[in-house]
């Protein structure tokens, strides 16, 4: 099989651009839904944040109380850089589910393109195994965890938009409400590594700032050599004659 990493920053699209590839056949994980899922009461990742920050991150009241206030971890994590200990309690876990999801994928279909899909595969310092890091804020395993990377790109200002407009949810918004969703946006971008850092790194680079027939267009280029390289990665008895 083959594993292939789909990376890029806040507001690049590489949501949108996962969902195509599941939508030609891919599997695909989407890193942050395991990372929310980990993150719900019961789960011992949720205990450890909360053991770790304190009760201040639990909602008291509401229906969502005894569930973690994201809105408050997300302010310690981005304003209060301690990011780097959100990350050490949520992303080895993380980590772990994707590679037992791959190894499902592998005995069941061993030709299979399986996709992770995550803004931190080079970020992350909390990866199994090892790897040459590139950067002194660069995380190592990355290159033993996946087959080929994918990297989807867009403008900086197109991505703050886009993270405002999703945080709006079609609401209108005041100048400082927009001011604020902006400086929030460029604060979570600033925990990212920029674009250029990663380019080298990766086995394609999806420009994801035209239109949505451009982005599917690439797509199915990209998919097709993803195809022939999992074709020749499967055992030679279950290769296409």
């Amino acid at each position: 099989m083959l594993r292939v990493g789909l990376t890029g920053g806040l507001g690049s699209g590489k949501s949108t651009v996962g969902a195509m590839f599941r939508a030609l056949g891919a599997h695909v994980l989407d890193a942050d839904a395991v990372g929310r899922e980990l993150m719900e009461p019961g789960q011992q990742v949720y205990r450890e944040i909360v053991a770790h920050f304190g009760p201040q991150v639990v909602q008291t009241q509401g229906p969502m109380a005894g569930h973690l206030n994201r809105a408050e971890l997300a302010r310690l994590a981005f304003e209060c850089g301690r990011i780097e200990e959100l990350n050490g309690l949520v992303h080895p876990a993380v980590i772990a589910a994707q590679a037992a999801w791959i190894e499902r994928i592998a005995e069941s279909e061993p030709g299979a393109i399986a996709v992770i899909e995550s803004a931190l595969i080079f970020e992350t310092r909390h990866g199994s195994g090892s790897g040459a890091a590139q950067s002194p804020t660069m995380g190592e395993g990355w290159n033993k965890r996946f087959d080929r990377i994918i990297l989807v790109t867009a403008p900086e200002p197109l991505r703050i938009r886009r993270f405002v407009e999703r945080a709006a949810g079609g609401k209108p918004l005041s100048e400082s409400e927009r001011r604020s969703l902006e400086e929030d946006a460029k604060r979570r971008m600033r925990a990212q590594l920029p674009d250029e850092l990663k380019i080298p790194l990766c086995d394609f680079i999806l420009d994801n700032a035209g239109t949505l027939a451009t982005t599917q267009a690439a797509v199915q280029r990209i998919y097709a050599q993803l195809k022939e390289a999992a074709a020749l990665a499967a055992p030679q008895h279950l290769r296409p004659r």
